[in-house]
């Protein structure tokens, strides 16, 4: 009988089944499909799914995408430009529809409701009436006339410094002065509404102007131009004859400035608060009501121009008012002085706030369409001594 081992034929089994065992079979995943006349990329996995066989297929798969972009860049950068051309021009082409539709029709303000006007205009006359002496086209701050028996004696100066809050009629009046030509003349002020707290003026004792005398110039034309006595003129002046120099300074008693001097000097001369291209929309006076159709009157002068466009201070002065009404949506009021105020009606966004000085052509704010405007415009009142005027009658 043969006895067998059965451990040991154990052992010799497991080893015939290692040696005929067909090798483990491997499957495949493709990236993509296989499309005609390509041949697809394979990649090959094992039977058993691990993070690590993941991470190879996302990087196969990324290297892919990046040699596509590469392949095809010129191509996407051309689209990409193409794109950004079309839509650029659909832009301009909406945006010029847009403004030319606001812009190409007339662009009247709508009527201003009475109330309201009338609270504006109370407030402009107080304010002049509190603050300033009505001073007349020819510069007279009072209507009682100058002695003649004041030119029999010579004129004397004296100093005086500005205080604050001081005007050129004040000051005049103060001295008992009856014209501010004479303060202005002696002074040589070129614009009154420069003139600032510490400054110092000479006060004469009379009326009168300071006169340089030209060439070809004689007592007697002199006296004659000004009507005023040749007597007056030797008397005021301290002189012993008639014989004058070229270049010499006298003081002609009771004489004023000519309107176009006294004007510029003033100040009177306001610039166009609008310095980019704008259409003259709306005028001052009288006009139809663009809603009702009556008639009615506009207290101002509209400039129409795209919103954000700037507005500058017609002329030098203090705001005395930065805030929004729903009449005159956000505006400001400036304060020029010698009776003179400025409204800048509609803005879109307000620059200069109140209590601040701004000189002539400061920035103060941008055109909007606030407040009960029928579209982007400014909206500009010119008061003096607390009646609205026509803004272009002191617009150089």
């Amino acid at each position: 009988m043969q006895i067998y081992n059965y451990a040991n034929y154990q052992q010799k089994t497991r080893r015939i089944q290692l040696i005929n065992r067909k090798p483990r079979q491997e499957r495949t995943f493709s990236l993509s499909q296989k499309s005609a006349g390509k041949t697809e990329r394979v990649i090959k996995l094992p039977k058993v799914f691990s993070f690590r066989s993941f991470l190879i297929v996302l990087g196969s798969g990324l290297t892919e995408t990046g040699n596509t972009i590469r392949t095809h860049l010129k191509a996407i950068l051309i689209c990409i430009i193409a794109f950004a051309v079309a839509f650029g021009a659909a832009f301009g082409i909406l945006s010029y529809s847009s403004y030319n539709a606001k812009h190409s029709a007339p662009l009247v303000l709508q009527a201003d409701p009475e109330a309201e006007i009338a609270r504006l205009d109370k407030l402009m006359a107080d304010f002049a009436l509190e603050n300033y002496g009505e001073i007349s086209e020819n510069g007279d701050i009072s209507d009682i006339p100058v002695s003649s028996a004041l030119f029999t004696q010579p004129v004397t100066f004296q100093t005086y410094k500005v205080q604050k809050g001081d005007t050129i009629s004040g000051i005049a009046k103060k001295f008992h002065l009856t014209n501010i030509s004479t303060l202005i003349s002696v002074n040589d002020i070129g614009n009154v509404r420069v003139l600032g707290a510490g400054q110092k003026l000479k006060i004469p004792s009379i009326d009168g102007i300071s006169y340089k005398v030209k060439s070809g110039d004689s007592l007697a034309s002199i006296a004659s131009k000004n009507n005023i006595s040749q007597e007056a003129i030797l008397d005021v002046n301290d002189l012993t004859d008639d014989v004058l120099q070229v270049g010499q300074v006298i003081f002609l008693p009771g004489a004023k400035l000519d309107q176009k001097t006294l004007s510029l000097a003033m100040g009177d001369q306001f610039i166009c608060p609008i310095k980019a291209a704008y259409r003259m929309s709306s005028a001052y006076g009288a006009r139809l009501d663009p809603i009702t159709g009556k008639k009615s009157y506009h207290k101002g002068q509209d400039f129409a121009c795209p919103t954000g466009t700037p507005i500058y201070a017609s002329m030098g002065g203090t705001v005395i008012f930065s805030g929004e009404s729903w009449l005159y949506g956000k505006h400001i009021i400036i304060d020029h002085g010698n009776g003179y105020q400025t409204l800048y009606a509609h803005m879109s966004k307000i620059i200069a706030s109140k209590g601040t000085f701004v000189n002539q052509g400061t920035r103060i704010g941008l055109v909007g369409n606030t407040g009960y405007s029928t579209g982007p415009h400014l909206h500009f009142t010119v008061y003096k001594n607390g009646n609205h005027i026509n803004p272009m009658s002191v617009l150089k």
